[in-house]
């Protein structure tokens, strides 16, 4: 399934679009290794081998090219995480991160999945424009991390 959805009437030309081939891995790797605070240093390898076992979407403008991103993981069954959001500081401001979490809110919703996570330290207000609130009982959560 590859949707690429136009932009409503009024708004600038943006498309998204989940055709991995169209990902740019070396400017989402810039992105990401150099602006986005949670993934800084991130290796172009790191980043091509997330981008091969996610589900990703881009954002192009009315010229074809990558101004956005983000990626999930999923099972496509019960269970998904959106991550790696990122908007191109030059197309900011212009409603992409909500237009984007909706796109993949959107996706998703066929698959009648039990839970969809992300985190954010602070995006809240963008993802509760399109459903996502906080984790009802964060005790029951638990993280593995690497080892120190």
């Amino acid at each position: 399934m590859t949707p690429t959805t136009s932009a409503r009437p009024g708004e600038d030309r943006y498309a998204i679009d989940t055709d991995p081939d169209r990902i740019d891995i070396d400017l989402v790797h810039h992105w990401l290794s150099t602006d986005a605070f949670w993934a800084l240093g991130r290796s172009r390898d790191l980043v091509e081998r997330s981008l091969r076992g996610s589900l990703n979407f881009g954002v192009y403008d009315g010229e074809g090219k990558q101004v956005a991103y983000a990626r999930v993981v999923t099972d496509h069954a019960t269970f998904a995480w959106l991550c790696d959001v990122y908007v191109d500081s030059a197309h900011r401001g212009r409603g992409l991160g909500v237009r984007l979490a909706t796109a993949v809110r959107d996706h998703l919703a066929p698959y009648e999945l039990k839970r969809t996570l992300l985190a954010t330290l602070d995006a809240h207000e963008l993802y509760a424009k399109v459903g996502f609130v906080p984790v009802p009982d964060p005790k029951m959560l638990m993280v593995l991390g690497p080892t120190q």
